[in-house]
C-alpha cells in the first residue's frame, strides 16, 4: 500500500522511547489525513493481521492507520514491525483497552476518528460510505454501519434486541449497548466535548462513552453492514464476568451528571434499579450478602420517585 494517497509520505519521523519502554513511531505529514484509524490490541497476534489488512485494503485512501500495542507478550511485535510504514505503531505497557484507545487519540491527526477492535474486519468501502454520508449530512457528529456477526466461525442473526437505530437513541441505549465501536466513526472534535475513554472501566468502557454522547447527539445509521463482528473467543472483554457491574457504574456516572433532562433521569434511573437487583441476585447466589444488600440499597434508592 502507498500511503502518499492518506496524506502523508510514509516515512517515519522519529523514534521515540519516552522512558517506560513504549516506543512510538510518527510519520512526517504533508497534510492532515482526513481518518485517524485506531486499533487497540493486546495479545491478538493470531488475528491481529486481518484486521490491519482490511484497513489497508479500503477504496477511500484518505487515512492514517495507528496501531496501539497494549503490552502484548506474544508475537504482536514481530508481526506489526512487517508493516513497514504502513502504519503507525505505538507500544505501551499493559494498561486496558480504555488507555489504548485514548493513547491513539492523542496521537491522532485526522477530522474524523473510526475504531477497530484487533478481532474485527471491515468491509472495503466501510470507510468511504461513512464520509460520504458525514458529506451529506453535516449535522451528525457521529454515524455507524450495521454489522455481519460471525460467532466461532459461524454467521448468526442478532436478536431483535440488538437492532441498531438511529437519530436520538440514549434511552435505547441504557438497557444495552446499541453502538459498536468498530462500526463507528466519530467528528474528531466531538471528544472536546464527551471527553475520552473511562480507563477506571475494565469493560463496559464504550457503554459508557456511548451513554455520554447520546444524551446530546443523534446517531447516524448507515443500514449496510460494512463490518464483521467475530465472537465466541476466549479474550473477548464481552466475555468478562459480571459486566452488569461496570454497567451501573456507569450509569451512576450518567446521573450524577447534570446533563439529562427529566425524561433521561427517569429512563437512567429505571434501568440502574433494574441492574442493581439483578446484579444483587447474582452476590447473594455466590455468598456476598454484604454486596447484596448495598446494591439493593441503591435499587431502591432509585425507584424512589
Amino acid at each position: 500500500m502507498s500511503i502518499r494517497a492518506c496524506g502523508f509520505d510514509g516515512k517515519p519521523d522519529k523514534n521515540n522511547s519516552d522512558g517506560d519502554g513504549r516506543t512510538e513511531f510518527m510519520k512526517k505529514e504533508e497534510a492532515p489525513p482526513m481518518v485517524s484509524v485506531i486499533i487497540p490490541t493486546h495479545n491478538r497476534g493470531w488475528i491481529l493481521p486481518e484486521a490491519v489488512d482490511s484497513v489497508l485494503n479500503q477504496t477511500c485512501r484518505e487515512f492514517e492507520l495507528i496501531v496501539v500495542d497494549d503490552g502484548s507478550t506474544d508475537d504482536t511485535a514481530r508481526i506489526l514491525t512487517g508493516y513497514g510504514t504502513d502504519i503507525s505503531i505505538i507500544h505501551q505497557e499493559n494498561r486496558g483497552v480504555s488507555a489504548a484507545r485514548n493513547r491513539g487519540i492523542h496521537s491522532s491527526r485526522g477530522e474524523y476518528i473510526a475504531f477497530l477492535d484487533s478481532d474485527d474486519l471491515w468491509l472495503p468501502e466501510k470507510l468511504a460510505v461513512q464520509l460520504a454520508y458525514f458529506n451529506d449530512h453535516p449535522q451528525y457528529h457521529i454515524c455507524q454501519t450495521e454489522e455481519i456477526w460471525i460467532r466461532k466461525g459461524v454467521r448468526v442473526n442478532p436478536k431483535k434486541r440488538h437492532k441498531k437505530l438511529s437519530g436520538m437513541i440514549f434511552e435505547k441505549c441504557l438497557p444495552l449497548c446499541l453502538v459498536s465501536p468498530s462500526a463507528v466513526m466519530m467528528r474528531h472534535s466531538l471528544f472536546d466535548d464527551i471527553g475520552v475513554f473511562d480507563e477506571s472501566l475494565p469493560a463496559c468502557e464504550d457503554y459508557d462513552l456511548w451513554l455520554r454522547t447520546t444524551w446530546k447527539y443523534p446517531v447516524g445509521l448507515i443500514e449496510t453492514p460494512l463490518i464483521i463482528k467475530r465472537g465466541g473467543h476466549d479474550d473477548q472483554l464481552s466475555g468478562m464476568p459480571e459486566l452488569d457491574k461496570f454497567r451501573i457504574q456507569a450509569l451512576l456516572k450518567a446521573l450524577e451528571s447534570p446533563n439529562l433532562d427529566a425524561g433521561q433521569t427517569r429512563a437512567a434511573a429505571a434501568v440502574l434499579a433494574e441492574k442493581c437487583k439483578i446484579y444483587a441476585a447474582g452476590c447473594r447466589k455466590h455468598g456476598r450478602p454484604d454486596q447484596a444488600d448495598g446494591y439493593l440499597s441503591l435499587a431502591e434508592k432509585y425507584m424512589k420517585p
